[in-house]
């Protein structure tokens, strides 16, 4: 038996050295997750690449634009693939330099910390003189770059959140715009080893603490929390924020000693709320009609707010939306209303309910890692503007008070991730995919990003290969033993590189001359003497390499968000332009965009349950993370596999909504608009608002050949628009989306994405 790290989970794992012959959660884990059956089902799946290929077309005319995704590969040899490789690289960085070269990856790939595909392939470009690299996060985009503006960086918010059992003791209401949801914190960037996403609940409960969540889905907050749920129309929230905001303002019920001494810009905002800019007072009448939610439960649940140490947290998918800004400032304001910021159980949150590494034990330091390096270029562009940047070189763009200009990419190198699950508008990022001369992937898997490639190396899974891993805020440091052998002629990244490097005369600069585990010994040394000159004590290499995991020193057990800056504001400035919290921020306000000016307000979007577009598609579609898997890793998995509908990724539907259509549980449906469409499979249920239908993401893209706007599959991102949030932040939008759903009577098309693209033989 050994232990291994994912992004959801430890497992403890038995192997023949061929394959996992069982598979359990971790003996330590108190709310281990089924995601983990996904990895020994996966492992040797039809789906796996087995050896190099080349897009036929790319093979036989050569580099430049091409039909990829619908041409048939050819495989060749491991020297054939890397001497051809090199020599487009050499190409491209002679012919059109570093910016020229598009360096792809997500981070998702691996919990491993040394075969983590992104600091391999960024390492890789770096030695080569650079590339363009994204900033930001699909899940983050829009809160990445406004939260510096007005309250803090991410990096802070998610590390130095309060922590859930100051939580549990201390708070007594807790309103989740977008919920707790369960699904979310079992998942963490590098792994999560003790799950607690429930615990904390049970204990807050237990302690007299009362949640509300606030959203289209009743079960985006899980049982134990017992939660009232108010379920505003999707897309509405900075709206019944505002109104909660205008009843605490004209009620008295503001902390306005609080708010002079803490903040700047207040009177602005609440001028505007007051109705002194356009006439209009955003009350909770006003609101009512927008959310639908009534008037008397806006104003009573500001009441219950001001009158309980409460905590507003925001999820992460309110912020992926248009004009995203506006609710998670909104957020930052109400809690800056009631006065609680820096209190223990009170304040501000983001993501309790989206991912696993928030709210835990401040550890003093992160794990061993591969390092990067210098990049040589610094263009950059914002991650979910892909398509544009590929379709459009050269083209305009604003970003966050800068104008910029997209890149001319002629190679894209892409090493971890799956942009055909993050992204919007699907059948336009395949066009975008389309233009530059050359797409190189490496991948475990024929995703739907390899079969749109011209060269694909075949990556191996972490159970194929040493490495060690700790998930972000993670306490515990696990080595990572291969498990098996690599499935075919699959290799790690770090030996693909470092044989491109050889070709490519960098060998030496990328390898330093170490094996990748002469590189595992020599980080984690690195690592330990850096902590002993700290005054902290870990186990030496061999050691941990021979244990089951170490823990990593702790600098807090507990924490309370922003408790120094409430002491001491002038001692503890917050890191914005006033060193205050910024209500009004004159930053953005000079920036001029009025697509997310100088304080929040309600912009309403283009597509919502309240705007024109309904009368043609008058279902709200919520593409939510799905929770039989990460993102999109693994839905070939058993369990992930489990809960498909006849092949299909279920969608849910309200039941007057199924009625209406005619539709009963297990139908196959398609789910369209003037975008695209998809099918999916039928589930009728009541934690669904009424108008409303929950499509989670991660269905591998599966287009017909005549249409790469229909999803076969169930892929919501057909049907998705691909803008950003604003010009503040260019964040992803893909969490919404106006559809109609219809029965669908056609022959059920078959799916092509559980096996190989078309395979060639020369």
């Amino acid at each position: 038996m050994a232990t291994h790290l994912t992004h959801w989970g430890v497992l403890d794992a038995d192997s023949d050295g061929e394959r996992l012959t069982a598979v359990r959660p971790w003996h330590a884990d108190p709310e281990p997750t089924p995601l983990i059956e996904n990895v020994a089902s996966a492992q040797h799946h039809p789906a796996r690449i087995d050896q190099p290929y080349v897009r036929r077309g790319w093979l036989e005319h050569g580099p430049g634009p091409g039909p990829r995704g619908s041409e048939e590969f050819v495989p060749v040899s491991w020297e054939t693939a890397l001497d051809l490789l090199a020599g487009e690289l050499s190409r491209v960085y002679r012919d059109f330099g570093a910016s020229a070269v598009y360096g792809g990856s997500y981070g998702w790939a691996s919990a491993g910390r040394f075969h983590h595909a992104q600091s391999q392939v960024h390492r890789f470009l770096n030695c080569l003189g650079g590339y363009v690299s994204h900033r930001n996060s699909y899940s983050l985009g829009a809160s990445t770059v406004l939260l510096p503006h007005i309250l803090a960086d991410m990096g802070t918010i998610m590390s130095r959140a309060t922590t859930k059992s100051v939580l549990a003791e201390h708070s007594k209401l807790i309103v989740s715009f977008g919920g707790l949801s369960p699904k979310n914190v079992v998942v963490s960037p590098g792994g999560v080893s003790k799950h607690n996403g429930r615990g904390w609940i049970r204990q807050a409960q237990a302690n007299g603490c009362r949640f509300v969540t606030i959203g289209p889905l009743r079960d985006d907050s899980p049982a134990e929390s017992q939660a009232e749920w108010i379920a505003a129309r999707p897309g509405s929230d900075a709206a019944l924020m505002l109104a909660l905001g205008q009843v605490l303002d004209a009620e008295g019920l503001a902390d306005n000693a609080f708010l002079d001494r803490y903040t700047v810009g207040y009177e602005r905002f609440a001028a505007y709320v007051r109705g002194a800019e356009d006439g209009i007072v955003k009350d909770p009448e006003w609101a009512e009609p927008i959310t639908g939610v009534a008037a008397a439960r806006i104003r009573t649940l500001a009441r219950e707010m001001a009158a309980n140490r409460t905590l507003v947290t925001v999820s992460w998918s309110l912020q992926r939306a248009r004009y995203g800004e506006q609710p998670l400032w909104l957020g930052v304001v109400l809690a800056a209303m009631l006065g609680q910021i820096g209190l223990p159980g009170g304040g501000f949150g983001h993501g309790y309910g989206s991912a696993g590494n928030v709210g835990l034990a401040v550890r003093v330091t992160s794990p061993p890692k591969l390092p990067q390096g210098r990049n040589g270029i610094d263009d950059f562009i914002p991650v979910a503007r892909i398509a544009d940047m590929l379709l459009n070189p050269g083209a305009p763009y604003e970003y966050d008070g800068r104008h910029r200009t997209y890149p001319d990419i002629r190679l894209v190198y892409w090493a971890g991730g799956n942009p055909f699950h993050h992204h919007q508008n699907l059948a336009r990022l395949r066009t975008a995919f389309g233009r530059p001369d050359t797409v190189v992937v490496h991948d475990p898997f024929w995703s739907a990003t390899a079969r749109h490639a011209d060269i694909v190396l075949p990556s191996t899974m972490t159970i194929e290969r040493d490495d060690y891993g700790s998930g972000e805020g993670d306490r515990y440091l696990f080595p990572m033993p291969a498990l098996t052998r690599p499935h075919a002629q699959a290799r790690d990244d770090y030996w693909m590189f470092g044989e491109l490097a050889e070709r490519l005369g960098i060998g030496k600069e990328f390898t330093e001359g170490r094996t990748a585990r002469e590189w595992l010994r020599h980080l984690y040394d690195e690592w330990r003497e850096r902590l002993r000159g700290r005054g902290y004590e870990v186990p030496d290499y061999e050691t941990f390499w021979t244990g089951e995991s170490i823990e990593l020193p702790i600098e807090a057990e507990e924490h309370v968000a922003f408790a120094d800056f409430r002491a001491d504001p002038q001692a503890h400035p917050l890191h914005t332009p006033s060193g205050r919290i910024e209500i009004f921020s004159e930053t953005i306000a000079g920036f001029g965009y009025d697509d997310c000016p100088g304080h929040p307000m309600w912009l309403e979007p283009d597509e919502w349950l309240g705007s024109p577009r309904a009368a043609r598609f008058p279902i709200q579609l919520v593409a939510n993370q799905p929770r039989t898997k990460l993102h999109s890793q693994l839905d070939i998995g058993a369990h992930s596999q489990s809960t498909k509908i006849r092949g299909r990724e279920p969608v849910r539907l309200h039941p007057d909504d199924a009625a209406a259509r005619g539709l009963s549980a297990g139908d196959i449906v398609r789910i369209f608009n003037d975008r695209g469409s998809c099918l999916a499979g039928m589930e009728i249920s009541d934690s669904v608002r009424p108008g409303v239908a929950q499509l989670s993401t991660g269905a591998w893209y599966d287009p017909d050949p005549a249409d790469p706007s229909y999803c076969r599959h169930g892929n919501p991102n057909a049907v998705t628009e691909d803008r950003g949030t604003s010009r503040l932040s260019q964040g992803c939008t893909g969490q919404l989306a106006l559809v109609e759903v219809e029965r669908y009577t056609d022959p059920l098309p078959p799916l092509t994405v559980t096996g190989p693209p078309a395979i060639a033989r020369l």
